[in-house]
């Protein structure tokens, strides 16, 4: 039986080779370039937002920009961007991210009571 939970086998270790070029062709070492990494999660949440705008054709002037294809695309970037700037912040990346999963799989998905 498949867990159907379990990142693909080279999940963890794409991110830690992004992270590795990433880190070695930084403009903007320590504090400032983790920040700056951490930021980068906000301009691809932008882009998500351009897309679904896109897609929906809610810009009068553009019209329809975008398909979901590009929504897709942007969303994976949002994870991949997340995980390496976790990635950036831990070495245990992977551990501290399925201990996270971990416990968010645990939480009631609806109010109790």
């Amino acid at each position: 039986m498949t867990d159907h939970h379990a990142a693909p086998a080279d999940l963890w270790p794409t991110i830690d080779e992004l992270w590795s070029g990433l880190d070695s062709a930084r403009a903007h070492p320590g504090q400032e370039g983790l920040l700056l990494r951490i930021l980068k999660l906000s301009e691809e949440v932008g882009e998500v937002a351009e897309a679904v705008i896109g897609v929906t054709g809610q810009n009068p002037r553009k019209g329809v920009t975008h398909s979901w294809d590009d929504v897709q695309a942007e969303l994976c970037d949002v994870a991949i961007t997340a995980l390496v700037a976790l990635r950036t912040l831990t070495p245990e990346a992977r551990g501290v991210f399925e201990e996270h999963l971990k416990r968010v799989r645990e939480r009631p998905l609806r109010p109790t009571g």
